[in-house]
């Protein structure tokens, strides 16, 4: 008998934050991957900005800043994000994820 083992990568509220005049919107709502699968988190902005940053807070907790990334790609293990200000988006894909990567992850502009 196999035994499934799931990873709970993110549970990210589909908010649409304004601050200064920004709105960013994330999503998707909620993300439930099994351990080794891969998947994408979004965040889009109303406006262009400067810099934008990935932070991952564990449960209980503190925030961790994952990257900062004004522009193009930027990789630290198996997560990867990418942002294009012209387009105003960045996105944080997780690849081949594992238990440890179970957190909330945000991301923040400038």
């Amino acid at each position: 008998m196999r035994r499934l083992l799931g990873a709970v990568l993110g549970l990210l509220c589909t908010h649409v934050y304004c601050v200064r005049g920004v709105q960013v919107e994330q999503s998707p709502p909620a993300l439930i991957l099994q351990e080794g699968a891969s998947s994408t988190l979004r965040c889009n902005f109303s406006t262009s900005v400067n810099n934008v940053q990935w932070f991952r807070q564990n449960p209980g907790g503190r925030l961790v800043n994952l990257f900062y990334v004004p522009s193009g790609t930027k990789w630290n293990g198996n997560l990867k994000a990418t942002t294009d200000p012209k387009e105003r988006r960045s996105s944080l894909h997780v690849s081949s994820s594992q238990t440890t990567d179970s957190a909330t992850y945000f991301c923040a502009v400038e």
